[in-house]
């Protein structure tokens, strides 16, 4: 049977810290995160959620979507109401920093 701290270890082992410490370098993008953390948003609707600029929401997403974090709901060629989510990756990256109140 292993111990706590062989868990711990082990888990500490899968944790992706550049995509955290990437999320955490910008308050903007740690912004998204966590307001995708609670379900899928528009950009717009996450700006007016965290009183934010959408202008920086957007390049937010765009960047944390380049980095496997976010997801877009929709099919690429809308241009309104694109609906954005947390990948698996965005959802574990949230996980730990909260756990390791990084945020």
């Amino acid at each position: 049977m292993a111990s706590k701290q062989e868990e711990q270890s082990d888990t500490d082992d899968n944790i992706n810290w550049d995509m955290v410490s990437y999320a955490i370098s910008s308050q903007y993008r740690l912004t998204v995160l966590e307001r995708l953390a609670d379900g899928p948003a528009t950009p717009t609707r996450i700006a007016s959620d965290t009183d934010r600029h959408v202008a920086n929401i957007s390049r937010s997403i765009q960047r944390l979507r380049k980095r496997g974090q976010v997801e877009l709901l929709v099919p690429e060629d809308r241009k309104k109401g694109r609906v954005y989510g947390l990948t698996e990756d965005g959802e574990r990256s949230w996980d730990v920093i909260q756990s390791q109140d990084l945020a």
